[in-house]
């Protein structure tokens, strides 16, 4: 499978299948959810979040990419991820794009 975010494959023909989407919601251990808090107040990088949201993003990847198998796809073209707060801690991660079969 062939993961891309332009909306072309150079030196490939493409059939637009249609949109296919993974997501999940992430949340952190609450002793982690409070070091974090902590790390507000001084500064610097929030790696519990880091880490949970890299995680989220390579599981929404994995459904998208799930979706796009089932289809038949060859390729995802034009991937893009978004993410909202669902709640304080907690974060929902989408990934999206458009699975196509070479032609």
């Amino acid at each position: 499978m062939i993961l891309v975010n332009t909306d072309y494959i150079s030196g490939k023909n493409l059939e637009m299948l249609t949109i296919v989407k993974g997501s999940t919601i992430q949340s952190k251990h609450v002793g982690k959810d409070i070091a974090s808090g902590f790390k507000t107040l001084v500064g610097g990088e929030l790696t519990a979040y880091n880490e949970m949201m890299n995680e989220a993003r390579a599981i929404a990847t994995k459904r998208m990419v799930a979706e796009a198998e089932a289809l038949g796809a060859d390729a995802v073209v034009n991937i893009r991820y978004a993410s909202s707060a669902i709640m304080q801690g907690a974060a929902e991660v989408i990934a999206y794009g458009t699975a196509v079969k070479f032609v």
